[in-house]
């Protein structure tokens, strides 16, 4: 890689950013929030552009990802089903073993407390799981 070459994270960063843009609507601006959130809570986190157009958070392992469909932005942990939840925010992908998803529809309002006390739970998991 040169110095005029971006990293990796730096593409990713200006692609989600392009996604935010292109959306132009309130998936857009939720996704704005969602990654703002995601930021605030593991400064450390890398952001990552996968499977043809997702945004993803990782720290040691993906933490989540921010896709977004015509009636949703979907919030989904990639080892959710092993992370408590006691404000109940997952409300999707429920019935799997290992993920679990929130859904965020037009005007909802994040709670943003317990999102990044979710957020800094997924890291914890990832770092305890990236050194056995």
């Amino acid at each position: 890689m040169t110095k005029s070459e971006p990293r990796e994270s730096e593409s990713a960063s200006r692609l989600i950013d392009g996604r935010i843009q292109e959306l132009g609507d309130w998936r857009g601006a939720m996704l704005a929030r969602l990654r703002a959130v995601v930021k605030a809570a593991d400064p450390e986190v890398i952001e990552e552009w996968k499977w043809r157009g997702v945004p993803v958070w990782s720290h040691a392992g993906i933490l989540c990802t921010g896709e977004t469909y015509k009636n949703v932005v979907k919030m989904t942990f990639a080892k959710g089903a092993s992370l408590e939840d006691p404000a109940g925010l997952f409300n999707s992908s429920l019935e799997g073993n290992t993920r679990r998803a929130i859904d965020f529809h037009e005007g909802e309002e994040i709670d943003e407390p317990s999102l990044k006390a979710l957020i800094q739970a997924a890291v914890v998991l990832n770092q305890s799981k990236s050194r056995k």
